[in-house]
């Protein structure tokens, strides 16, 4: 599970300058717009609140206390039973780009930088996944920031990446569901799987209906219930499967391309959390065939429609280049049909 997430350790003894070195790291790391969250590991116990105040009455009496206020908020809990690292990771890794872990000598954590003290010691033997040791009369920061540049695009994007492909209704303008409509003697929905499968860790089927026989062995998941509309099958797949990211692809793309597939898997960055493609003249990113890292599910959850992700923080719309914006060609009625046969050459019948 710690893979999951990218985690990047500080260690040293105490007086090594540890929140010398974290605190300019974060204000770097915060400029270029990224998520950061800390975990500090304090072998002294803990002293966060104020004696007499009226949280901390709370919290002696027995609660977990959260506070709101204008600029932060603060969650302070009792330990119940061992809280571990991957407990903390699991509630804190969806909401951050990176989490930088404080102290944490002795815990398994893959890429860590020891920091020296006055005396230049060494790590203790028990020190696991040290990368590098820094002295006091390093650039400590500067070469940091250089470790995490280089360390961090590919743990940022260690989430494995699903394929929702979108299917259901009735298509009464065609006279079949659109997903069974054919193209060069494969229905839609198998030349999207087809098309999708080399670029995914996996597909799952979004809606009902009946499927191809090349289909079925595929996971459908039903809508869920309340919400209507693509984000009942959008959030359907994000809580079926929460620790992946996904790419949604509605059914009725019959030019849809491998290379369209790549070119948005290749906009995503650290901090940014869903790639909603914009095309030269539409009035709105498109929200389907679009991605949307595991990061951004707490903000769909508040959306009325994918759409609205577009006004979302860590949002990215890139301009489609001319040549796969055919892509997104849409297909609901027999003209929008017979424009896609002349985009596409006659590949859709």
């Amino acid at each position: 599970m710690m893979d999951h997430y990218p985690i990047f350790c500080i260690s040293g003894y105490s007086g090594a300058g540890k929140t010398t070195v974290i605190v300019p790291v974060i204000e770097a790391l915060c400029a270029r717009g990224l998520k950061v969250g800390i975990i500090k590991h304090d072998v002294h116990g803990l002293n966060i609140d104020c004696e007499g105040k009226d949280t901390d009455r709370f919290f002696k009496a027995g609660a977990d206390v959260f506070i709101r206020g204008p600029e932060q908020a603060f969650f302070r809990a009792h330990r119940r039973g061992d809280i571990s690292l991957d407990t903390l990771l699991r509630r804190l890794g969806p909401h951050y780009d990176i989490i930088i872990a404080e102290g944490h000598k002795t815990t398994p954590l893959p890429y860590k930088v020891w920091l020296c003290g006055e005396d230049d010691a060494p790590p203790p033997p028990e020190t696991t996944g040290i990368q590098r040791v820094l002295k006091r009369d390093e650039d400590r920061v500067r070469i940091v920031l250089e470790m995490i540049d280089a360390w961090l695009p590919d743990a940022w994007q260690k989430a494995p990446v699903y394929a929702g492909i979108l299917i259901g209704g009735g298509s009464t303008r065609f006279g079949k569901p659109k997903h069974l409509q054919t193209s060069g003697g494969q229905t839609w929905l198998e030349r999207a799987i087809e098309t999708v499968k080399p670029h995914v860790d996996g597909i799952a089927l979004l809606g009902a209906g009946d499927l191809p026989a090349s289909a079925q062995s595929l996971p459908v998941l039903c809508d869920i219930p309340g919400r209507r509309g693509p984000l009942a099958g959008i959030l359907a797949a994000t809580r079926w499967m929460p620790q992946a990211s996904w790419l949604f692809i509605p059914c009725d793309l019959p030019l849809l391309t491998g290379d369209a597939v790549r070119w948005i898997l290749d906009q995503r960055r650290p901090g940014v959390w869903a790639v909603l493609p914009q095309l030269t003249d539409a009035p709105a990113p498109e929200p389907l065939l679009a991605y949307y890292d595991f990061r951004s599910f707490a903000q769909l959850e508040c959306m009325r429609r994918p759409v609205d992700m577009a006004s979302a923080d860590n949002v990215s719309s890139p301009v489609v280049p001319q040549g796969l914006q055919a892509s997104w060609t849409n297909v609901n009625t027999a003209e929008d049909l017979a424009a896609a046969n002349t985009r596409g050459g006659g590949v859709c019948r």
